[in-house]
């Protein structure tokens, strides 16, 4: 829980914001950028977020000038009104001027996972102890000795937006990864699991890399340059020639290759980011478990969030997701 100070006092959650009401505070700015009205005005579109959730953000008469002053991915100080729109809830900026957080503020903004990580990685460690190839478990123990790559690995988010995006997502999607693929691989049987499991552990491990989350997430320039695709496959070599050096492991023949292709073939197509396309059943499975995660991710969180909002503005359908390419039916349809 964030620390009993002034500004923690004092604050009102996203989380607990109503509509038609005043507020003010410090607030996470993402993909700030200039739209125009239909009288072909320019105005500032962004999304406004704390450790508690996220809204669309709006100010009017905007211009180049005010992009020019506040942070596109940063941190703002806002002054605004809540106001209902199509059913959900949108935030109007007054004013609005970028800020440097304290540590205090930083633990109100950023969004983290609602299970410890500590707790998370012993259930994610247990189901790769089942992994039972000597040469893969040996591959495994290159990583999880590998401190530091774990540390980031507990505590960076899977996305800079889309899903798992807070503090501990990239070890939360990892293992719910690992625990579809402990259920779906048994229906399978000619599938070999071992690959599987590791695929899905190393799949994403790049973003460790590609993701910079001190302060608002964004990408790294190393992210930007290599990506995290791409990076991972190279982490893998890296760590299969240290294996072999200080383990004296060997490795069958296309077990590397092949994992590597996991990770390079895991976004499915081209357009997507994927260098290929998956060319194994296990390729083929770790990239459709990989979508169906992140794709539920998305569409629990957007139309069946954990906490019920403060408010209901009676809209039966979320903003477009346009990760998912529409807008979601709210309503359980058993209620």
């Amino acid at each position: 829980m964030p620390e009993n100070t002034s500004e923690t006092r004092s604050r009102k959650y996203i989380r607990d914001f109503e509509p038609s009401q005043r507020f003010e505070g410090t607030f996470c700015i993402a993909n700030a950028q200039l739209g125009r009205t239909r009288a072909d005005k320019p105005y500032l579109r962004c999304l406004l977020s704390d450790s508690t959730g996220e809204l669309p953000g709006r100010m009017w008469n905007a211009d180049e000038g005010l992009l020019q002053r506040i942070s596109v991915n940063g941190f703002v100080r806002v002054e605004g009104e809540t106001q209902p729109f199509q059913g959900e809830l949108q935030l109007i900026i007054h004013n609005i001027m970028s800020i440097e957080p304290t540590s205090d503020e930083l633990r109100d903004l950023l969004p983290r996972s609602a299970r410890e990580p500590e707790e998370m990685f012993v259930e994610l460690k247990a189901l790769l102890d089942t992994v039972a190839h000597p040469a893969m478990k040996a591959l495994l123990d290159e990583y999880l000795s590998d401190d530091l790559l774990m540390d980031m690995f507990r505590t960076a988010p899977a996305a800079k937006m889309m899903h798992h995006a807070y503090l501990g997502g990239l070890l939360e999607h990892t293992l719910s990864l690992l625990n579809l693929a402990d259920r779906v691989c048994p229906l399978y049987p000619r599938v070999n699991r071992d690959i599987v499991l590791i695929g899905l552990f190393l799949h994403d491990i790049g973003k460790t890399r590609e993701l910079s989350y001190q302060g608002a997430f964004d990408y790294t320039d190393r992210g930007l340059l290599v990506g995290h695709i791409v990076d991972g496959a190279i982490m893998l070599h890296d760590k299969a020639q240290s294996a072999m050096r200080s383990r004296g492991v060997r490795f069958p023949k296309h077990a590397i290759t092949v994992l590597q292709h996991i990770i390079l073939s895991h976004h499915t197509e081209p357009e997507y980011g994927a260098a290929k396309v998956p060319a194994t059943p296990e390729a083929l499975l770790v990239a459709m478990l990989d979508n169906l995660d992140a794709k539920m991710a998305i569409g629990l969180s957007a139309a069946r969030p954990e906490r019920t909002a403060a408010y209901d503005l009676g809209g039966n359908f979320t903003e477009k997701q346009w990760a998912l390419g529409t807008r979601l039916f709210r309503p359980d349809p058993l209620d």
